[in-house]
């Protein structure tokens, strides 16, 4: 059982947040990919539908959701859940960092407004 420092987390810079990748193939996992996104006060994801299930555990601050034209508010200690093939666009409506856990599945992918297909970095 690996431990992954958090000294060797690699960080990535997209949408004006910071995602460390701490599980994904790269780091020799062959199921699942987790990581950490730090997401300044007033930032947002872009929208994107997820391919693969995706479950981020909030750490610290207070996020929007927009999911399947829902607007929905999870606090520090909340869990959100994002079903496959749903439509997800989150905020930071706090007044500081927003810091979530985030896991899924190899192979997570989101299609963007455009049709484009986005892979992050983080999940390879």
């Amino acid at each position: 059982m690996p431990v992954m420092p958090a000294s060797e987390a690699k960080v990535h810079e997209f949408d004006g947040s910071r995602w460390k990748a701490f599980v994904a193939p790269s780091k020799g996992s062959t199921e699942l990919c987790a990581w950490r996104a730090e997401i300044p006060a007033d930032a947002k994801t872009s929208p994107h539908r997820v391919n693969k299930e995706e479950v981020l555990l909030v750490l610290k601050g207070r996020l929007r959701m927009v999911h399947e034209g829902c607007d929905l508010i999870a606090e520090s200690g909340d869990a959100i859940v994002v079903p496959p093939d749903t439509d997800v666009h989150i905020t930071n409506v706090g007044d500081e960092t927003a810091e979530t856990w985030v896991t899924t599945s190899v192979g997570f992918a989101g299609t963007m407004p455009d049709g484009s297909v986005f892979t992050p970095p983080w999940v390879q």
